[in-house]
């Protein structure tokens, strides 16, 4: 059965009350992509997890929000390919938009920062997919498939 796995990965499109600001990360000491802004939060899918309990961990792990698994609104997925290593990846999208207290980056070994960034004046070094992910829940495209051909 080993043949028919596809690691799943989960990310938070964070916004702010007026949704014309996303909370973005800056990865560090990760291996992968270091220096460059991820979305707010990000981590693979668990063995018995479902996509938004994952996220709801990922949320406490590292930003300190407690966040219910159902709060969480479904943006998009991506089936994605990534070339450097040719590994498929199945990447849930969710949004969160109502939640209590301040993201604090409890993951200092791979979070150098954090900061809002308007969605009309994005970082030049947000990693590609993520500002796929981005453009997909502002144009309401729920789902995409990248690095396939």
């Amino acid at each position: 059965m080993d043949r028919y796995k596809t690691t799943a990965a989960v990310f938070a499109l964070i916004m702010n009350k007026t949704h014309d600001r996303i909370l973005l990360q800056k990865r560090v000491h990760t291996g992968t992509k270091d220096g460059f802004y991820d979305l707010g939060t990000a981590g693979h899918v668990e063995d018995g997890e479902s996509m938004r309990e994952a996220l709801s961990r990922e949320l406490k792990e590292e930003l300190g929000l407690a966040v219910k698994p159902e709060s969480l609104a479904f943006s998009s997925i991506m089936h994605k390919r990534y070339q450097d290593t040719n590994t498929p990846y199945f990447n849930g999208y969710f949004i969160l938009d109502n939640y209590r207290g301040e993201p604090k980056i409890l993951e200092p070994h791979k979070n150098a920062a954090l900061i809002w960034a308007s969605l009309d004046n994005l970082p030049e070094n947000l990693i590609a997919d993520r500002k796929v992910a981005i453009k997909n829940y502002l144009e309401h495209i729920s789902y995409v498939e990248d690095g396939w051909h």
